[in-house]
């Protein structure tokens, strides 16, 4: 073990000036002797740096994996539930930064999960967790993190960051552990990429059909509109699906069939569903013009809902227009009004892009709408039975507002 000592003298002169005691002449001698050990901190160094494309450069502490990662950065209000926001397809592509400060004190389980593995880009927070405390732990958030290649960076100012991207809208940036990359390397990587017109949904979805049975756990069911087994047949094209949008349509008695995303129209309708799900996924609508013709040739010929990428292909094949919003709705808070009846529903939302209603033709109507931004939040074509909701109804992670059987005698009806 490397030591160093430091002595030095020192009279009582230099305490006590000329008022000194007689004693003063004597001399005290200390010695004093630190440990530096093997030369390492008790602390983690900052190891990271997240560039974003107007060139602010913020160091941080990395955990999870390492490298260097580009990617949208996005801000998530919510006050739980990261995991489920960690394999939430939706994220394909983009930095999560959390809005609340502390991370990872929960731990990770393996049934909270919302897919098979996580697909966002990297993860960004401000204070992660030391230790783990819930009955349900099963390992930390960095080891599952670096276990699935995701990087994550702490001890960043993630208020600032949240303020930025609120005044400038989401911004592209870099996460990177790779010392040898110069800051204006990584600037120009930032600056090169776009997620704009990127096919994400074919990274996200199934590769073939299965059958979903799993409900909501017994000890997780908090609603009480159960139905039989089997009342509704549902297709439902997996853009990004969620687990948690099948497990609480198995609960209200659907037998599903879940189908990849290019899974043809003609092959959907020989399966004479009872009705069509096209369910949640990650980027920009308009660059999966394949999804938009496979919608176009089911609606009219069988019942349909849409759920956030779903609406938005809605939108669209109705003949409808999407826009990129400034930096979207991420998070379990967002204010949503039922038109139909006046009812305010807290949901959870996640999406960059909107259906703009100005551009839908006569008939649709506009059921819902965001109460931050009054931007369209559901719509329904009763004539084509068709309805679509912007946000999740089944509320993982978030509040169960929208899950009171309220939607599910909407979709009982169409179907």
């Amino acid at each position: 073990m490397a030591t160093k000592a430091l002595s030095f003298t020192l009279s009582l002169n230099d305490l006590f000036g000329s008022k000194s005691p007689q004693t003063a002449s004597k001399v005290s001698v200390f010695s004093v002797r630190c440990s530096s050990g093997n030369g390492e901190r008790p602390w983690k160094n900052s190891d990271a740096r997240l560039v974003l494309e107007d060139g602010s450069i913020w160091k941080a502490k990395s955990f999870g994996a390492s490298g260097t990662q580009v990617g949208e950065v996005v801000f998530n209000t919510s006050l739980t539930g990261y995991q489920e926001i960690l394999t939430d397809p939706s994220y394909a592509g983009q930095f999560v930064l959390m809005t609340n400060p502390h991370i990872g004190n929960t731990g990770i389980n393996f049934d909270d999960e919302e897919s098979a593995q996580c697909f966002l880009s990297g993860l960004v927070i401000r204070s992660l967790s030391l230790s783990t405390s819930n009955w349900r732990c099963e390992k930390d958030l960095d080891d599952y993190l670096a276990e699935r290649n995701v990087m994550g960076i702490y001890d960043v100012d993630t208020r600032a960051i949240t303020r930025r991207l609120r005044e400038d809208g989401s911004l592209i940036g870099v996460l990177s552990t790779d010392n040898s990359k110069t800051d204006e390397e990584l600037l120009q990587m930032s600056k090169s990429w776009d997620i704009v017109g990127i096919d994400l949904i074919s990274g996200v979805s199934c590769k073939s059909p299965f059958e979903w049975v799993d409900r909501t756990k017994e000890e997780w069911e908090f609603s009480s509109s159960e139905g039989p087994r089997d009342t509704f047949h549902v297709v439902a094209y997996d853009f990004g699906i969620k687990h948690n949008i099948l497990r609480r349509l198995a609960s209200y008695g659907c037998k599903i069939t879940v189908v990849p995303s290019t899974w043809p129209a003609s092959e959907t309708l020989k399966l004479n569903p009872d009705g069509v799900l096209f369910s949640n996924g990650p980027g920009d609508p308009s660059a999966v013009p394949y999804a938009v013709e496979t919608v176009k040739n089911i609606i009219g010929k069988v019942p349909v809902f849409g759920i956030c990428m779903g609406h938005q292909l809605l939108g669209q094949a109705l003949g409808g227009t999407t826009y990129k919003m400034k930096f979207g709705h991420h998070g379990g808070n967002h204010p949503v009004r039922n038109l139909r009846t006046g009812r305010v529903e807290i949901s959870s939302q996640n999406h960059n892009y909107a259906v703009d209603p100005a551009t839908l033709p006569e008939g649709v109507e506009v059921t819902h709408i965001n109460l931050n931004d009054s931007s369209c939040a559901g719509l329904a074509f009763p004539a084509r039975k068709i309805v679509s909701l912007q946000y999740h109804p089944e509320a993982s992670p978030g509040p169960h507002d929208s899950d009171n059987g309220e939607k599910l005698q909407t979709c009982s009806t169409v179907y």
